[in-house]
């Protein structure tokens, strides 16, 4: 006799509606953190010592110009009234303009945003393939001198300083290579995301781009490859001593396909998880390289504007920076269910 499982509607109903409200809870709970994070932002911007007045004006201005410059930034009214104000603006999508240049905030961050992210982004995705890769020959081969070898490579770009790896890139590959007489392809540009000087377009534009962005994703990939690299190789090393793969092993399967085929599977949810987190994590802390090679991120305007106190500009980023974590963790949760049919049972 066979027995067929029958699914009533209710019960599809019902499942339907528990599925809505997880994603609801989520959903408020994310809203709750974001509006505490920027809530935190703009009390700490208040109590922080410094004026952004006394920034913006000449050396020789007198008290009543720092008054009269108070109250035209708004300053000058309780911290409880500006945080009304700034809250009512977020509502209206209105973040304010800049102290420093007077540009409203929303376009300040729409000209750093996409360049942080796209090197982000660029460098994120090669630092994980790379990894992945360097990772698994480690574990593969454990305790040979290719492994040895490895390791140190991979110690040594973790811990070297940002700036320390930029500077030696840029005396290796854009002045000894000149100095050398280095084949052109071999020449690379230090600073800027362009040729200055000249106004190029189409293809010619996009290949000048990509030339000038080698450096900095390139060092930006090597640092993020080398800590995914030392992560997948523990956690490979945990998955090959599983008993599931010396039954693999055993039933004749080349170490190619049980690495590929059962390692990587077992790899990919906390692979995951760790894309989720490094991603805000190296768009925000791209800050160095930006610096380094003169790329006009979100980083360097972050930094610049908690140097001249101002506040909407540190607010906003802020803002984008607590948004991209929320976002990269909701997914990477969504993903999740995909990676590993454990977690939604």
């Amino acid at each position: 006799m066979r027995y067929h499982a029958v699914t009533s509607p209710h019960a599809r109903i019902v499942g339907v509606r528990d599925w809505t409200g997880v994603g609801l809870r989520i959903v408020a709970r994310a809203a709750v953190l974001y509006v505490c994070v920027l809530s935190l932002t703009f009390a700490l911007l208040r109590l922080a010592p410094g004026d952004p007045s006394t920034f913006l004006l000449p050396p020789g201005a007198s008290a009543a110009d720092a008054l009269r410059m108070r109250a035209e930034l708004r300053l000058d009214r309780p911290v409880a009234v500006q945080y009304a104000w700034w809250v009512r603006g977020v509502l209206r999508a209105d973040l304010g303009s800049s102290f420093a240049d007077a540009r409203p905030v929303s376009r300040v961050i729409g000209d750093a945003l996409p360049i942080s992210l796209a090197l982000g982004l660029s460098s994120l995705l090669l630092s994980f393939l790379a990894g992945t890769i360097v990772g698994l020959v480690q574990a593969a081969r454990r305790g040979t001198r290719t492994d040895l070898t490895l390791t140190v490579i991979t110690v040594v770009f973790a811990a070297a300083p940002a700036y320390w790896l930029g500077l030696g890139a840029i005396a290796t590959f854009t002045y000894l290579a000149s100095t050398l007489d280095m084949p052109m392809w071999m020449r690379l540009p230090a600073v800027g995301m362009s040729t200055p000087g000249v106004e190029l377009e189409g293809m010619s534009r996009l290949a000048d781009l990509a030339r000038h962005s080698i450096l900095p994703v390139g060092l930006l990939a090597s640092i993020g490859a080398a800590g995914v690299a030392r992560y997948v190789r523990t956690s490979a090393l945990d998955v090959l001593t599983a008993d599931w793969v010396r039954t693999a092993r055993a039933k004749g399967l080349a170490e190619r396909q049980v690495l590929g085929r059962h390692v990587v599977a077992n790899l990919r949810a906390p692979l995951i998880t760790l894309f989720a987190l490094a991603l805000p994590g190296t768009v925000a802390g791209s800050v160095f390289v930006e610096t380094i090679f003169g790329w006009p991120g979100m980083g360097r305007v972050m930094v610049t504007a908690i140097v001249a106190r101002d506040y909407p500009v540190v607010l906003g980023c802020a803002g984008a920076y607590a948004a991209l974590v929320i976002v990269a963790n909701l997914a990477a949760e969504s993903m999740l269910r995909w990676a590993d049919p454990r977690v939604g049972a």
